[in-house]
């Protein structure tokens, strides 16, 4: 049986939209469930992790060889029947694997060194479980196979495990470094296990996964002495080094290298728990052993479970949320998902290994590192402008430019995780992060140094097609792959740039990248009406398909109906070339309506949750809903967003239809539940879609309060009738980010009828650059 806390509540309460909850409803921490997307495509962890926090340690249910890793990219799946054991580095919802660092297992009786199969009970150290809970930052389960009660909590640099044996039952912990996420023979590089004299265990491996090069450090410590220790090297041809003696066994070696090593600790019957305390490092083993003291210099399980809760129930309490159970736990869900990364990653004495795999001191600030950014520039990054301390995104912005420093190249990163770059995905959008946290005023950063380093990323031309993007205005597909995609996201990255730029008083770089945001315009072919790739001599690419999605084609993950969506600085224009109002909004129908019987995206591992040919499950979908309010019919939007909450989000192990990607999606949900959504980042403008809470409150970082309050909430009234901002009418269809963080009240009156006359008219739109009907 398994016990998934706020599940085995939520799944028997079924409430209209316009219940509102009992006074007996959980708190907010209790509200959250962290088993939300361990399963379907969702792909994040249950695990114990603090708020931002470097040590991620959750169970592994299986270790996929290469290329048959994607649906256990956290490591853990859903109804998987057996548990490796529990490592200390996961991603949160990741459409890549990676990660699950120094993984500990729990026996009692005989030592296996191999994990076994599944489907054969005993076979090896494996085992099947029950009774499975998990909360913000505990998690655990019985392992019946091996006997053991295991239970977890992290602080911000340590994981700690306790670990209850059968009465009588002799205890032993194994330690695996063969182990890990996205697996496949030659992973781990080198390890080392050292032992010391007093029972402290050391080590590190290298690997060559996602990250090449990639060192992890640890520290390990029990709170009760060994009885015995065994080191293992499972890779019989690769010789033993350093420490190796003639006629030596495994189980008087203190030290041990190789690339496939493994530790047996035995610690006899005990007469209660066992607890294991675990801190990692990209320094040295040396850090490890002091971060292993950051968070506290004893072994209190409870202690540290407790400061990690009272941790997550502050970091949750920036907004309070009236809503029916279900929603309610969703919600709190998906804001506890963006709250896990970027997570820290500089030691407890602000030093941390960078991209150019030296080791470098954060002076005045926390080093942050797990930035998707392709994906978390849209909704995730300013959602913690809004429910974190300014300094939080002040730290990350910093990370972001202390990475360019030690970068080879001078690039901001793109997709970096434990300090290193992994290029994957497109843009260089650690720039609109950066440009939205300074116009949102965000400081303790140098804005001059930000603007160097994103003019850099923005025209290094080996990069991505962007010599011919300078030079062409467009990137062509038959020099660089994705090249429609390319360009679009190019465009709206110049635009922030641009906005930036301004803002520093920097009139002549501001202009060239405000006329490089134009260059949407070249890859879109009013004949069809899509974004389109072209080629170097200016010919669209054939031929065209805006159904089709391959990889490495035209578009990144996605085709024409998703992309010709992108130009969020600029949709003013779009809609002009688009053919006006009318077309845009039959146009968007058309792609929400859009019949999909005879086509197969089976091929295509992130294409989920599709509604026609909208895709809720990856990222470059995400805003669309919105632009209906672009086009005069506000209306259409709250309709949509109704079918989209309704059917792409649930308070089950399935409940997320697509990737987390590190908190996206989850932001998206969060936004969009409170009644608005940041469509343009780098803009300060929100548009404003409909509510799906009764009342939520925003308690924001400056001891602001925000409120969004509801009137005739309900299946049956689902669309706004009216809003109020501040007690009087608000007749445009964006808030403004100085009128949220000021604080006061948001109102929404809501009818069972559209009205179609609020928020229509171009002055009552949100911004864009080329205005509505020009």
């Amino acid at each position: 049986m398994r016990v998934a806390i706020g599940v085995s509540l939520v799944l028997c309460v079924v409430l209209p939209t316009g219940a509102v909850q009992a006074a007996e409803a959980p708190s907010a921490y209790e509200a959250v469930d962290p088993f939300i997307g361990t399963g379907g495509a969702g792909h994040t962890f249950p695990g114990a992790v603090a708020p931002f926090g470097m040590v991620q340690l959750s169970p592994d249910t299986d270790i996929r060889p290469f290329r048959k890793s994607y649906d256990w990219a956290a490591g853990y799946r859903h109804g998987d029947p057996t548990i490796l054991g529990f490592s200390h580095t996961h991603f949160s919802g990741a459409g890549h694997s990676d990660l699950g660092d120094v993984l500990l297992t729990p026996f009692s009786g005989e030592v296996k060194l191999d994990a076994g199969d599944a489907g054969t009970p005993g076979s090896g150290y494996r085992s099947r479980y029950g009774e499975e809970t998990a909360r913000p930052g505990y998690y655990a389960v019985t392992l019946s196979d091996s006997q053991v009660r295991a239970e977890l909590t992290a602080g911000l640099r340590t994981g700690l495990h306790r670990y209850t044996f059968a009465r009588g039952a002799k205890a032993g912990v194994l330690l695996d470094l063969r182990t890990s996420i996205y697996d496949y023979p030659g992973k781990v590089l080198w390890s080392r296990i050292r032992v010391a004299p007093d029972g402290t265990v050391t080590g590190f491996r290298q690997t060559r996964g996602w990250a090449l090069g990639r060192k992890v450090f640890f520290a390990l410590r029990f709170d009760r002495k060994m009885t015995a220790h065994a080191l293992h090297n499972r890779e019989e041809d690769i010789p033993y080094k350093g420490f190796r003696q003639p006629g030596r066994t495994p189980a008087d070696k203190a030290q041990l290298e190789g690339r496939a090593l493994e530790a047996v600790f035995e610690f006899g019957a005990l007469d209660g728990p066992l607890v294991a305390k675990v801190a990692l490092s990209s320094v040295s083993e040396d850090n490890a052993l002091l971060n292993l003291q950051s968070d506290t210099k004893d072994f209190d399980f409870d202690a540290v479970a407790s400061r990690t809760r009272r941790d997550w129930e502050k970091a949750l309490s920036a907004v309070e949320l009236t809503a029916p159970a279900p929603l309610r736990t969703s919600v709190y869900t998906a804001l506890y998902h963006a709250l896990i990364a970027p997570s820290v990653f500089s030691d407890a004495d602000g030093r941390y290994r960078g991209p150019d795999d030296q080791v470098h001191t954060a002076q005045g600030f926390t080093f942050h590192s797990t930035f998707s950014l392709w994906d978390t520039f849209r909704a995730e990054h300013p959602l913690l402008t809004l429910v974190q301390p300014p300094q939080r995104t002040t730290d990350m912005v910093r990370s972001l430019l202390a990475s360019r420093r030690h970068s080879p190249y001078g690039l901001l990163p793109v997709w970096q995780f434990h300090g290193l770059e992994t290029w994957t995905m497109i843009g260089y959008h650690a720039v609109p992060v950066i440009a939205d946290a300074w116009l949102k005023g965000i400081r303790g950063f140098d804005g001059n140094e930000a603007l160097d380093a994103m003019v850099q990323s923005a025209t290094y031309a080996p990069y991505g097609g962007l010599g011919d993007y300078q030079s062409l205005g467009y990137v062509p597909i038959d020099r660089e792959p994705e090249a429609a995609s390319k360009t679009v996201e190019y465009a709206y990255d110049d635009w922030t740039i641009a906005r930036m730029a301004r803002a520093l008083g920097k009139p002549d770089v501001a202009k060239a990248f405000e006329a490089r945001a134009g260059n949407w315009r070249h890859t879109f072919d009013a004949e069809t009406g899509f974004i389109r790739a072209r080629k170097s001599d200016g010919a669209f690419r054939v031929p065209f398909d805006a159904t089709a999605i391959n990889y490495g084609s035209d578009y990144t993950e996605g085709n024409a109906w998703q992309y010709s969506w992108f130009v969020p600085q600029d949709v003013g224009g779009l809609i002009q070339a688009m053919g006006g109002d009318a077309a845009v909004v039959k146009k968007l129908d058309a792609m929400f309506d859009y019949d999909n019987s005879k086509l197969d995206y089976s091929h295509a591992e992130d294409i989920a949750g599709l509604i026609g040919q909208y895709i809720h499950g990856n990222e470059p979908s995400h805003h669309v809903a919105y632009l209906y309010s672009y086009a005069g019919a506000p209306w259409r939007t709250q309709a949509r967003l109704k079918q989209i909450v309704d059917s792409q989000y649930r308070p089950t192990p399935d409940g997320l239809s697509g990737n987390d990607d590190l908190g996206q999606m989850s932001a998206w949900l969060v936004f969009t539940a409170l009644g608005f959504y940041p469509v343009t980042p780098g803009s300060n403008e929100y548009v404003l879609g409909r509510p799906f809470v009764e009342r939520a409150v925003l308690n924001l970082p400056r001891g602001k309060r925000f409120t969004v309050s509801t009137r005739g909430l309900s299946d049956a009234h689902p669309y706004v009738g009216q809003v109020w901002l501040n007690g009087k009418p608000l007749a445009r269809g964006f808030l403004r980010h100085e009128e949220i963080v000021a604080g006061g009240e948001l109102r929404f009156e809501m009818q069972a009828e559209p009205n179609t006359t609020w928020a229509v008219k171009p002055a009552e739109r949100p911004m864009t650059t080329t205005p509505y009907g020009g």
